[in-house]
């Protein structure tokens, strides 16, 4: 790998986001080549893999990652990892007398938690070598020098049915941690209904003393052994109180680190388990609070959720039309969002072409607006064998992305500035292939490079609207445990098939999809902002959830915050007639 890159350092703070974390880096780890005879991908992976060596010497790539959780959430993980465990390195054991071992029953695991551990101790690398005999076999030692263990289970070819299995997010997770990665915060507990981070001023208060202590020894840590750091990315659960110590956490990182990109994900399941009225209340107040304080904090801030909505009666959850989800499984929701947010964060990930982290903040927040929108094609409906003018025409009438931050687009033209990203049209023609002398169908049909077909297709829908695009040929790389909760309409690749599959036939396992994906700050986030305070603002929140406030804030900060609030949602107004608003909205902005 390249050792000269602009490094990221990611933080994942809350439950969720380590669902959506996981599938992302099993995402990372399934673009990954350790062979340095292999040619350098599109992807820098050193942007956000480190380096490192085991008790043994053998090479490891881990995560430049520091996740957050609460007591309770790792089940089967261990907080230290396995990768440096000196009983699974027999060469780092420098006490020659007697040992012994005390071992406590661990929680059962599943079928691909189990396999991941053969795969460690070598037990099944054969099997795996029978279906893929041009890689030479390796001893389970030789294996951490060039390849990662659990990279190989995608030639295994085993399909995985997790749905039922999966509690909390280490049950799918495919790679190994660096020891300094996971934080537990003993404070509060994942299960039960006792000591439950469930506000936003109980995370406020939680960045100080041990916590505070050990996120910053970690984050040294991994600044400290970067020679171009160029920010962090910060994944931060929106509906409970991590929106509260993710507040803090990106304060810290904007006084100690300035200069450097901070791009904030707010990102927020479905549906919660055990939800009750009160819940949802709590749930909309730290949207609110974690909005305002993550934004304030953060060269941009977006939220990203299936929901139909932030508010307290949330419409439909999105749906795709070449996706079987089910928006009520974390295990799935949280996939969609991640294979969005694998093309969302690759501009400042490329080997060429790299944008820094701060010049893609600084294209989608001028005049200070520092929320942003995002939307997503997942799959992008692309016909396997055609061309990118063909499926681009195919959706003319309408944009072929769906909203990722519960912001339909206005479709009136309008927007201050859009990033666009398409991922994954390896194989594919990106120009038209007609022959010579054929009047071409459509104007894409005659233009000469996939960047001025992609600017003018889009251009059609905001014509006046300052627009930044990539396209990336890698695909997303679907290993497993990846649910498969595709359509039959899709190839193994992720196209679309020209011929429908016979009634009853089994659907392709799909290895790979093509996605498209657009960030955007415009008027469509007024609406979206002004919900967020008619909810927060409909209620006096000392009669109707006092002990909201227990922790903090003070109601003077609190109604602050409404208030600034208000006026963020100004800030994406278009006062000369474009945003259509009632009277009463007017009013309820105004109360």
């Amino acid at each position: 790998m390249s050792s000269v890159c602009r490094e990221v350092v990611t933080l994942q703070l809350g439950h969720y986001s380590n669902f959506v974390g996981t599938h992302w880096w099993n995402l990372q780890d399934a673009s990954l080549s350790y062979d340095p005879e292999t040619a350098l991908g599109e992807i820098q992976s050193d942007a956000v893999f480190r380096e490192g060596r085991t008790l043994g010497g053998h090479v490891t790539y881990t995560p430049r990652l520091i996740a957050m959780d609460l007591k309770g959430s790792l089940r089967t993980l261990r907080q230290e990892g396995s990768l440096y465990d000196p009983g699974k390195d027999p060469a780092a054991v420098t006490w020659e007398g007697s040992l012994m071992t005390h071992k406590e029953s661990p929680p059962a695991k599943n079928s691909f938690l189990e396999d991941l551990d053969k795969l460690d101790m070598g037990e099944i690398l054969a099997q795996a070598d029978c279906h893929s005999n041009s890689q030479p076999h390796h001893s389970a030692s030789d294996s951490l020098s060039v390849d990662t263990v659990n990279s190989r289970l995608d030639r295994i070819q085993k399909g995985y049915k997790l749905e039922g299995s999966v509690k909390v997010w280490s049950d799918f997770l495919r790679i190994h941690l660096h020891p300094r990665t996971i934080s537990v915060i003993h404070q509060y507990n994942h299960d039960g209904e006792a000591h439950r981070l469930e506000a936003f001023g109980q995370g406020e208060s939680l960045l100080q003393g041990s916590v505070l202590e050990d996120l910053e020894d970690k984050l040294h840590f991994f600044v400290e052994e970067c020679d171009y750091l160029q920010g962090f990315q910060v994944l931060c659960d929106l509906a409970d109180g991590f929106a509260g110590l993710g507040s803090k956490v990106t304060e810290m990182l904007q006084d100690s680190y300035s200069g450097r990109g901070i791009l904030t994900w707010g990102l927020a399941p479905v549906s919660h388990p055990n939800s009750t009225p009160m819940k949802d209340f709590y749930h909309m107040l730290n949207c609110t609070l974690g909005t305002v304080n993550m934004a304030n904090h953060s060269s941009f801030f977006c939220p990203l959720t299936l929901r139909g909505g932030l508010g307290r009666r949330p419409g439909s959850p999105v749906a795709f039309p070449h996706l079987n989800y089910d928006p009520s499984l974390w295990y799935h929701s949280s996939s969609v969002l991640a294979l969005a947010l694998d093309a969302l964060t690759m501009p400042y990930r490329l080997r060429n072409n790299s944008v820094p982290m701060w010049q893609v903040a600084d294209a989608l927040t001028m005049s200070g607006r520092k929320v942003v929108a995002a939307y997503g094609a997942v799959p992008f409906p692309m016909m396997h064998g055609g061309s990118l003018p063909d499926a681009l025409s195919a959706c003319a009438d309408s944009l072929p992305w769906k909203p990722l931050s519960t912001c339909p687009e206005l479709a009136d033209g309008r927007c201050y500035g859009q990033w666009a990203t398409l991922k994954g049209f390896e194989g594919q023609n990106l120009i038209s292939s007609l022959s010579p002398g054929t009047q071409p169908p459509t104007p894409l049909h005659s233009l000469y490079s996939g960047e001025d077909i992609l600017a003018s297709y889009i251009r059609s829908f905001y014509p006046t609207a300052p627009l930044a695009l990539q396209l990336v040929s890698t695909p997303s790389k679907l290993t497993p445990p990846f649910p498969q909760m595709f359509s039959q309409s899709l190839c193994a690749q992720g196209f679309l098939q020209s011929q429908s599959p016979p009634p009853g036939s089994p659907a392709p396992v799909v290895s790979s999809v093509p996605v498209m994906t657009s960030l955007q700050s415009g008027p469509a986030l007024d609406p979206w902002l002004s919900e967020l305070h008619r909810g927060a603002s409909a209620f006096d929140i000392r009669r109707v959830a006092p002990s909201f406030l227990t922790h903090g804030p003070e109601m003077a900060d609190y109604q602050e915050t409404l208030e600034q609030l208000r006026h963020m949602a100004r800030c994406y107004r278009d006062d000369s007639g474009g945003v259509m608003r009632s009277s009463s909205e007017e009013d309820g902005d105004d109360d």
